[in-house]
């Protein structure tokens, strides 16, 4: 089918290498966006007003990417307004399913077997990426957008007159500098760990695990000076990282050979992930059984290399305990 598994694999997968062999995300492609009036967003179409149970979110609880747009739900009490379905978190040759399972929410717009027949219902031709999270225009029948980081916006502001809980996690005085933190963590750590666990050659793999920890480092060292990345006020790029480090230790230390350091290892980023999943509802959202089975039972999703992991690193000669 050539449907591509939330930027992680598809039945092309080469298709996402660089010639060095790197892994090369592809851009969303559908970028529409949900205004408090229907105008027209920064990109895509006008047309999509905020209303409420016009929307429906289409999601797998082991994607870091669709957990940012669960938690900007849960943030803004939208669960009344927009509804949700979740995949199977075992993925396979077809890609995502609502094939049942652990914590499976099916389809209710067509009963659809996989996720891949709720983009042809928006455009028959379709053949992009098919990813989570999906949002859905129920009104139209077509796809509002599959850009996570574009969804969790409209989920912050559009739906603030109709009902939607105080909170504004990208305040205007702030944005540059929550960009400028975005920046360094899509590029190296959300996105860094694909770039790790996805390349096929030593170089790009070496490339991409020095890239990740000198940016974990950064971040350490941003932490021990306040309590979120962007001074002391709580904004989308503590979540955007947050959903990132949360299957850290669980996932990508292991499985994607990001083993130099776990984050438990980070005094400060362990402090800073805690102290996120301890507020109220975070637990809910962050479902440990299908991050592991995605990443550890889904077929072909991890290709078989030659790559000889740079960690962990121990040291057997320091001082032992008295």
């Amino acid at each position: 089918m050539g449907f591509l598994i939330h930027g992680e694999w598809h039945d092309k997968w080469r298709d996402s290498e660089a010639k060095d062999g790197s892994f090369v995300r592809p851009d969303a492609k559908i970028r529409n966006w949900i205004t408090a009036t229907g105008e027209p967003g920064p990109s895509g179409d006008g047309g999509f007003k905020a209303e409420a149970n016009r929307y429906h979110l289409y999601i797998a609880n082991s994607c870091p990417w669709a957990h940012r747009a669960v938690i900007f739900r849960h943030l803004k009490g939208l669960e009344d307004i927009i509804s949700v379905s979740v995949v199977n978190a075992i993925s396979g040759a077809d890609g995502w399913t609502f094939e049942a399972g652990h914590g499976v929410v099916p389809d209710p717009e067509f009963g659809a077997a996989f996720l891949y027949e709720i983009y042809q219902q928006s455009d028959s031709t379709y053949t992009g990426q098919v990813t989570v999270p999906t949002l859905w225009d129920k009104a139209q029948k077509k796809l509002v957008s599959n850009e996570s980081g574009e969804i969790i916006r409209m989920f912050n502001s559009a739906f603030d007159d109709i009902g939607a809980t105080e909170g504004d996690y990208y305040p205007e005085k702030l944005r540059a500098e929550i960009d400028a933190v975005n920046e360094l963590v899509y590029g190296a750590v959300n996105n860094g760990v694909y770039r790790v666990g996805f390349a096929i050659s030593q170089q790009a793999y070496e490339e991409a695990y020095g890239n990740l920890f000198a940016a974990l480092d950064q971040l350490e060292e941003r932490l021990a000076r306040q309590t979120f990345l962007v001074g002391e006020q709580l904004t989308e790029a503590d979540w955007r990282l947050f959903t990132t480090l949360v299957r850290f230790d669980y996932v990508y230390y292991g499985a994607f050979r990001c083993n130099k350091r776990r984050i438990v290892d980070y005094p400060h980023l362990w402090r800073f992930v805690r102290q996120l999943y301890a507020m109220p509802g975070i637990a809910d959202t962050t479902d440990v059984w299908s991050i592991k089975a995605h990443y550890y039972a889904s077929g072909k999703l991890l290709k078989q290399t030659q790559i000889v992991p740079l960690g962990p690193e121990i040291d057997f000669l320091s001082e032992l305990p008295k």
